[in-house]
């Protein structure tokens, strides 16, 4: 039998992400050190350089809005956002376009809040940024000129106000307002106006005690090129999204745009839209987590979209997900980096139809016929609605005899995804777990994204019910196949994925033989107390309000049930996590381990909501592996 593995070289394949392409450089976020950084190379291929000082860790651009740097070459710097250590308040800091000790954009000014940089213009050296006030409940937007400094307020609000787009000539923006997940309204601020002016959608204070509102699921959108309507995601007129356009004097109008010539098959969701030039745009899709992007021509009076070319999802680029994509108008180049469940994110260009691979990243001594591609496990569930999963199981390669005990792992979110995308903490965990002999079980529940507006929203106010029954059911029938050994089985998740692992526990302890609670929250209550005041606004809505809805948030709080825990159970925390604090985490364990329970906790001194940096890794994935394989007996 192979092995035994070192979880070392699954990090021998480094990150290579957020390619931005400026005209023979290609700019890239990189952990080449162990940390997460900026880096540029020659697109021909060059040895990376480092830009910044090594002692600065960039956070997960999945975890951010906006972008997390974009070079300004007529300016001849780069915005960079930084926060230290997890904390997510990031700063903007320029260098040079060969590197430097970053120097804060705005010095003091925004000191304290969180900002993301949500729009960029490198024609004009423009930029917005939306502002989170961390301490009280108001979001801010503004536009900045790079050469002066000069700031333009685009407005107020405690639902966000965040930029989807901005006229060239800097007189109109688009600004939307999310009570919770598709639940939309859209914004136009003009120049010299004053305040903004509603366009489309119903605002939370006009609507009646019981109104039903149509949910607009207003994702991403696109002022047309001269600036007289606007092209979105919708799902107004599809639960699974669609294109829409209207014109700006008659938002009212708003009607679907026919998409022709697209070539995947499968069940998924239209989920972005960009104008590239003249009536050209790119869409995207996700197709049960995998990417499709084609390129193609909108005609506005006819209401249809043309594909003229499949970017992503055939060839070099199939069977994975596109983690960034940038356009150079200039030079009409596409970037992206783009992974599998079995291959490292890997830069391309995409120039005049051909796709150019511009690293070699690779597991480290292990054959990629080791690793595990995983295999469609969609089940139905206990009250017939299907729900997408897959199951890795050991490569044959590898010997390992069935029955495998079996790992469930669930995502974060709860309005999240798992991906076949080796690029982030997933994929290379299930990975390790399956070199080491399990089999991971990987659901899509109710309220994941990818699946349409309707199977999203399912999780609104009911976190820890049906969503909880999901994974049950999927145990259930788990046991009837013979390549799986249900009863030594673990659980484990992320973030709400902790969530879900401290309540299957509490309420279901006969069916798990041990755990794992990374970020987990533990009392609803607590949780959202210690929550920035921005984000508060959301919970209240989306989760409950901790006085008028006390009674549905003790019930749904793991910490309620938690006295039945009956299996071992291993806590993992960052230090300086902003969304579920170390104190979260650290007064779960401590009650459980008054109560007698078998509980064990790792906090990462210098990570927030993620494991980024190269030695928690190593510490972390093995601690995990170790204490499934003691309590799993493998």
């Amino acid at each position: 039998m192979p092995g035994p593995f070192k979880v070392e070289s699954l990090f021998a394949a480094r990150l290579f992400l957020n390619p931005q392409v400026v005209g023979d450089r290609l700019f890239f976020l990189s952990d080449l050190s162990g940390r997460l950084s900026l880096y540029a190379m020659d697109k021909g291929g060059s040895v990376p350089e480092p830009l910044l000082p090594p002692n600065i860790a960039l956070q997960n651009p999945a975890l951010m809005g906006g972008y997390s740097f974009y070079v300004f070459p007529d300016w001849g710097r780069i915005i960079v956002m930084i926060d230290q250590d997890g904390d997510e308040n990031y700063q903007p800091y320029t260098i040079p376009l060969t590197g430097g000790i970053p120097e804060p954009l705005f010095g003091e000014r925004f000191a304290g809040k969180q900002l993301f940089l949500s729009h960029v213009d490198v024609e004009r050296n423009v930029a917005g940024f939306n502002v989170d006030g961390r301490t009280v409940p108001d979001q801010e937007a503004y536009l900045v000129d790079l050469e002066t400094l000069e700031l333009t307020h685009l407005g107020t609000s405690i639902y966000g106000n965040y930029i989807g787009d901005v006229t060239p000539d800097h007189e109109k923006a688009l600004l939307a307002d999310s009570y919770t997940a598709g639940d939309t309204v859209l914004f136009l601020w003009e120049r010299g106006a004053g305040e903004r002016r509603l366009l489309y959608g119903t605002p939370l204070e006009a609507r009646e005690p019981g109104m039903e509102v149509p949910l607009t699921g207003f994702r991403s959108m696109t002022f047309t090129p001269e600036g007289e309507g606007v092209v979105l995601t919708t799902a107004l007129f599809d639960d699974r999204f669609g294109l829409a356009y209207f014109p700006l004097d008659d938002p009212g109008t708003l009607q679907p745009i026919a998409i022709d010539g697209t070539a995947h098959t499968g069940v998924g969701e239209l989920d972005y839209v960009k104008h590239l030039t003249g009536d050209r745009y790119f869409i995207k899709y996700n197709i049960d987590g995998v990417s499709w992007g084609y390129v193609g021509a909108l005609d506005v009076d006819a209401l249809r979209f043309t594909v003229e070319e499949t970017l992503i999802g055939e060839g070099a680029l199939a069977n994975g997900v596109a983690q960034s994509l940038h356009y150079e108008k200039a030079t009409g180049v596409f970037a992206l980096a783009f992974s599998t469940a079995i291959s490292p994110a890997q830069l391309y260009t995409i120039e005049e139809g051909e796709i150019i691979q511009h690293t070699r990243e690779r597991v480290l001594g292990i054959p990629q016929d080791y690793l595990s591609a995983g295999e469609d496990a969609s089940f139905i569930s206990h009250d017939g609605l299907r729900v997408s999963a897959r199951l890795y199981l050991p490569a044959p390669a590898l010997e390992y005899e069935a029955p495998y005990p079996v790992i469930f792992y669930i995502h974060g979110g709860p309005q999240g995804q798992e991906k076949p995308d080796f690029t982030w903490f997933s994929m290379p965990l299930i990975q390790f777990f399956t070199l080491n002999g399990f089999a991971v079980f990987v659901p899509n529940v109710r309220g994941s994204t990818g699946y349409g507006m309707d199977y999203m929203k399912r999780v609104d106010r009911d976190w820890g019910g049906q969503d909880r029954l999901d994974h049950v059911a999927a145990f259930e029938q788990l046991r009837a196949d013979p390549r799986l050994d249900m009863a030594r089985a673990g659980v484990m998740g992320r973030s709400y994925g902790g969530y879900m692992t401290l309540m299957q526990v509490a309420w279901h302890p006969d069916l798990w033989r041990a755990a794992c609670d990374m970020f987990g929250p533990y009392n609803l209550f607590t949780f959202m107390e210690r929550l920035p005041e921005t984000w508060k606004t959301y919970f209240y809505i989306a989760l409950g309000h901790p006085e008028r809805d006390k009674d549905f948030l003790t019930e749904r709080s793991p910490s309620t049930k938690l006295d039945q825990l009956a299996c071992p159970m291993l806590v993992i925390q960052g230090r300086n996590d902003p969304r579920v604090v170390a104190e979260e985490s650290i007064d779960l364990v401590q009650n459980l381990q008054a109560q007698g329970k078998d509980v064990e906790i790792l906090v990462m001194e210098n990570e927030g909501h993620d494991v980024l940096k190269y030695e928690n890794k190593v510490w972390v994935y093995n601690a995990i592996v170790d204490f499934f394989k003691r309590h799993l007996s493998v």
